[in-house]
């Protein structure tokens, strides 16, 4: 169930959690034990066994400090640099502890054996806290720029630190420690103990955002360094509180020591052992670097190059046995890739089959989309009886596929009858065989659903308006009887003198002159978005906003009837000096609320509108002179100072009781 509650990776779980915070108290608890019962902390004074434990881990220290400035290096990570001065700082200091050891260098005690580790690991606090900043770009750059002054300082100071210390007589640091040091010791650590713990603090929080184990062991060296720091403030030699610090630092190191080596175990590689501990922004780069890495090893496979994963093992520091599970996987991944592609290339195919698409675009289109995601795919179609491909030839029995080489033909079919074929390399997974059958069917029924859709369109627009048939297409539904009320504009036209020119000529020359005007009027309209209902003799019935949408509905209709005025007049001038003087258009447009849809039978119906709106424009039309165009007021409302007109008055029309507001259109702007 979803939960608001923020995750918890298993190593930050409440109980784990606890038990891992008991732990890092129980030295605290015994340290405070021993102290608190003098009897108890005894003492075990053996310089041998202190000397050669300080040299171990100091040696761990500073292999491990080692890596991570390696690491540090590789990653150009600040985050890292940071932290792998503090495992050289405290395993220097260290180093110098163990040295003066007595009886080994100098023949007793001294106040550099006494606070060298302290200082070291007060040095180490500071690095320790400032690995666990958000360092930002510019602070980041700022300490890799500076890394080896940083670093030259450190090794400096620890040169003049075991000179100072070691030498005798050279400073009071050889010398015996003074009785009243001890407070001021308590006092100095102070800062390295609230240090160390911050930064664990921070460096869990990070932890929280991104669970790691060797964020964990991080956290855990840097608590325990701290607890070190305390029991070293008692400096009670030789006893085992004293003995404490020196197992806690030993522990502080060992366990992060231990934390690489299993992980290391586990890859097989030390590539990418303190990622997880670099900053954010090395964190986002090496995700990318991964990210294109494992780009172009699909790149690879898809090219059928052979163990493309040994081209990154370098850059990477793979090792074989890795590189061949990566190969694995990227071949896997670029399987499945393929297939994606594949199977989205089937759906953009099947939404090509579109209203109106021409066949030889459709099939353009697709074998561009297709080549994509399947390779060199060829189609031919049927050509005087033959199915040619380039220079192959292609006979289907049955439909059934035929292969040559790498190369498969799938038949294309149209109403049951072969249309084409289809030509796909497969061969290189299971899957290409279905995957190119599947892309023959889907383009088979593009191919019928193309010329079944050019015949219904070449059928239907020449009968009815191209919008009223790209509307029944896509939704037959359109056609089922009934109706609903829009505003429109309607435009009614026809010839004046028609019936006189028909009583004066033969039939052929009336079907010739309707044709001629009809053939420059009939642009005019659909070219301003109206939509043609129908042509009765000399006349016609155009409507703007039905069934198309249109928002300047009005002044669409009134610059298709200038336009068509335009053009009749071009063609009455043209006829001039005949025999007979050819008709005239007029043409009468009106806005209004209309009725619109398809009427008629169940057997036999047609588009149309019906309502005053439509009787008055052709009223409208009836009153205009030939040559022009009357519109009503309710038109002339909707276009505003776009229109040029000449009031006509309130004019009394047929079936109207009440005078209607008419003008002639003279232009529009």
């Amino acid at each position: 169930m979803p939960t608001d509650r923020p995750y918890l990776p298993p190593a930050t779980q409440p109980v784990r959690a606890v038990v891992w915070a008991v732990h890092l108290a129980l030295p605290l608890l015994g340290l405070w034990l021993l102290l608190a019962e003098p009897d108890a902390n005894v003492q075990w004074h053996h310089n041998p066994s202190h000397f050669w434990m300080i040299l171990a881990v100091a040696g761990l220290n500073v292999t491990l400090g080692l890596i991570v400035s390696e690491a540090s290096r590789r990653r150009q990570d600040a985050r890292l640099f940071l932290v792998s001065m503090v495992f050289l700082t405290s395993a220097g200091f260290f180093f110098l502890h163990g040295l003066a050891t007595p009886e080994v260098i100098l023949e007793q005690g001294s106040l550099g054996f006494d606070i060298g580790q302290q200082v070291g690991l007060s040095l180490a606090a500071g690095f320790a806290f400032a690995s666990a900043l958000p360092l930002g770009e510019k602070a980041a750059a700022a300490v890799l720029d500076a890394q080896h002054v940083i670093r030259g300082a450190l090794f400096g100071f620890l040169i003049l630190w075991g000179l100072a210390s070691l030498l005798p007589g050279l400073t009071p640091l050889s010398q015996p420690p003074l009785t009243t040091f001890h407070e001021a010791l308590v006092w100095g650590s102070v800062p390295g103990v609230i240090l160390y713990g911050v930064a664990a603090v921070m460096m869990f929080l990070l932890h929280r955002r991104r669970p790691a184990a060797m964020l964990i062991s991080l956290i855990t060296a840097y608590a325990l360094l701290g607890e070190a720091m305390i029991a070293g403030m008692s400096q009670q030699n030789w006893r085992l509180s004293w003995w404490l610090w020196h197992v806690l630092l030993s522990l502080a190191f060992v366990f992060v020591g231990y934390s690489a080596y299993l992980q290391f175990r586990r890859e097989g590689t030390s590539a990418g052992l303190f990622d997880s501990v670099t900053l954010s922004a090395t964190v986002a780069r090496i995700k990318a670097d991964y990210d294109q890495a494992l780009e172009e090893l699909v790149e690879h496979v898809r090219r059928g190059e052979p163990l493309a994963a040994t081209r990154l093992a370098g850059k990477f520091d793979l090792t074989e046995s890795q590189a061949a599970v990566l190969d694995r996987a990227g071949e896997a991944l670029a399987s499945e890739r393929r297939l994606s592609e594949r199977l989205a290339a089937l759906v953009d195919i099947s939404a090509r089959t579109r209203v109106g698409l021409p066949e030889t675009e459709l099939l353009a289109s697709s074998l561009e989309r297709v080549r994509q995601a399947y390779g060199d795919v060829r189609i031919g179609l049927v050509a005087h009886g033959r199915v040619d491909i380039g220079s192959r030839e292609y006979v289907f029995e049955g439909f059934t596929p035929v292969a040559r080489d790498n190369l498969v033909a799938y038949p294309l079919t149209v109403k049951g009858k072969l249309a084409g074929a289809l030509e796909v390399p497969v061969g290189r997974t299971s899957q290409d065989e279905a995957l190119a059958a599947t892309l023959a069917g889907q383009l088979s029924i593009s191919l019928e659903n193309a010329r079944l859709y050019h015949e219904l369109e070449t059928l239907f627009r020449q009968y009815m308006s191209p919008d009223v048939a790209k509307a029944l297409l896509a939704d037959p539904a359109q056609a089922e009887l009934g109706g609903q009320m829009k505003q429109l504009t309607a435009l009614f036209a026809d010839l004046k003198g028609f019936t006189t020119f028909s009583e004066r000529v033969t039939p052929g020359e009336i079907v010739e002159m309707l044709n001629r005007y009809h053939t420059a009027a009939v642009p005019c309209i659909l070219g301003n978005g109206g939509t043609i209902v129908q042509f009765v003799g000399d006349a016609l019935l155009a409507l703007f906003n039905a069934p198309a949408t249109q928002n300047d509905h009005a002044a669409a209709a009134c610059r298709a009837a200038l336009a068509m005025q335009a053009a009749a007049g071009e063609i009455a001038a043209e006829s001039r000096g005949g025999e007979v003087e050819w008709p005239t258009f007029r043409v009468g447009i009106n806005t209004g609320p209309a009725l619109v849809g398809n009427i008629g039978s169940p057997e036999l119906r047609g588009f149309n509108a019906m309502g005053d709106c439509v009787n008055v424009a052709a009223r409208l039309q009836g009153v205009a002179e030939p040559g022009t165009v009357v519109i009503g007021g309710t038109t002339l409302s909707q276009l505003g100072r776009d229109a040029t007109t000449l009031p006509l008055g309130k004019l009394e029309l047929k079936g109207k009781e009440e005078r209607v507001d008419a003008y002639v259109l003279l232009a529009m702007t």
